[in-house]
């Protein structure tokens, strides 16, 4: 699949990679979120999992090994091949995920979940920077959305394992089989379909090609450059209540409101994540909208996502009713999408093509494994009884101070259109 030189033609191709690459977002989210949603049969099913504390550290893991491989994985992404970092990653998480299915012990699942992170870490920088490869700056948002909401409805279906986990016939094991499966048969075509952008796209012009940089190099210029930094910390800490919500909320609506684990799964991510892939459809229409008028345009569009993020959050740690929860949650994915679709487009207009993916990759660093620390955090406080809503509130001023941050970044010129 190469780049033709009609325009008509390039659109088109360029939209494919998009289409190829949800699947894969899908999968890469749906093998993570149906572990919250299945959390009671399985501490069920492997005893010695034991406390709340232990899982916490079990989805922290997770977390902590895939950020600190993220800087890596963008590195070689960027120097070498986005498509064969992204096949080779399915491939290999695939094989994890059907391997969980089988694991007898906590220590087996903390393997697993770390084997799991380490393979996924190269996935996502690699399939933004392709994708920001192909898509320049009047579809750049859109094209990022509409991938992310493969990610949206993986964590969907991921939602329902509550009641794949509780059925008599079908078992939380039995997901993770069909699961690992699906992804090892898809990732053959996927690599034989997929390529690389033509490296002149990435400049703009023919006769240019862009240098190669050593690791030091690299990352002297990303952190040198201050608003680089300041979208690390803005990608950071909204992540802190977003990774507790996936991974805690299932949990915490079946204990706060009597529900089964199947509801409580389904209540947890089924409503915030359809509202997360509407935020995610309009904050990149309105993005790419917006840049017409005024470079800041996508910042704007992501402060506006995190402006609806803080009540949200603080709503859902205090809600008296699971209706109100759900109606806090649906306003926490409005704004998510936002969030979330904009990310890798404002890292576009404030570093050189060649640092997307490893500039991604810090930010993966950064945000998931402070994400990890939550997750663990939450789980020790849990246990020691401390109050969800005085948790989320902290979590809320997190986000106050994070739309700050990002209107304090400053988009560069020679970047901005490439």
């Amino acid at each position: 699949m190469s780049l033709p030189n009609s325009p008509s033609k390039t659109i088109s191709t360029a939209w494919l990679v998009v289409m190829l690459l949800i699947p894969v977002a899908l999968l890469n989210y749906l093998d993570r979120q149906m572990l919250a949603s299945m959390k009671s049969s399985i501490m069920s099913d492997i005893p010695s999992i034991g406390t709340n504390q232990n899982w916490g550290y079990m989805l922290g893991q997770f977390k902590w090994v895939y950020a600190f491989l993220s800087p890596f994985a963008g590195f070689m992404a960027d120097r070498y091949s986005r498509r064969l970092t992204i096949c080779c990653s399915l491939f290999v998480w695939s094989a994890v995920t059907f391997w969980t299915g089988h694991v007898e012990t906590y220590r087996e699942l903390l393997l697993a979940r770390s084997l799991m992170g380490f393979s996924e870490a190269f996935y996502v920088p690699a399939a933004l920077a392709l994708i920001s490869d192909y898509h320049f700056g009047d579809t750049r948002s859109r094209a990022i959305g509409l991938h992310q909401m493969g990610m949206y409805f993986g964590q969907i279906a991921g939602g329902f394992g509550g009641y794949v986990a509780g059925s008599a016939v079908l078992g939380w094991r039995v997901a993770f089989d069909a699961c690992g499966i699906l992804g090892m048969f898809y990732a053959i075509p996927l690599a034989l379909i997929l390529r690389d952008a033509p490296r002149s796209t990435l400049t703009n012009t023919e006769s240019v090609k862009p240098k190669k940089l050593s690791p030091g190099r690299a990352l002297s210029e990303l952190f040198s450059n201050l608003s680089y930094i300041l979208l690390v910390l803005y990608f950071t800490l909204p992540a802190l209540a977003g990774w507790v919500v996936r991974d805690w909320m299932p949990a915490i609506l079946q204990e706060r409101y009597n529900i089964s684990q199947g509801k409580a799964g389904v209540s947890a991510t089924l409503y915030w994540q359809v509202a997360a892939v509407i935020g995610a459809i309009i904050g990149g229409y309105l993005a790419d909208r917006w840049m017409k008028r005024t470079k800041r345009g996508r910042i704007h569009a992501s402060a506006f996502g995190m402006c609806l993020i803080v009540p949200a959050v603080f709503g859902v740690g205090n809600a008296e009713s699971l209706t109100v929860a759900v109606l806090f949650l649906i306003l926490f994915g409005l704004g998510w999408g936002f969030f979330d679709c904009n990310n890798m487009p404002i890292l576009c207009q404030i570093v050189r093509p060649e640092l997307r993916a490893t500039g991604y990759g810090f930010m993966n660093l950064v945000s998931i494994s402070c994400g990890g620390l939550a997750d663990w955090g939450f789980g020790r406080l849990r246990d020691q009884h401390v109050p969800i809503g005085m948790i989320f509130g902290i979590f809320a001023c997190t986000a106050i101070f994070s739309v700050i941050l990002v209107l304090l970044i400053k988009p560069r010129d020679e970047v901005a259109k490439v």
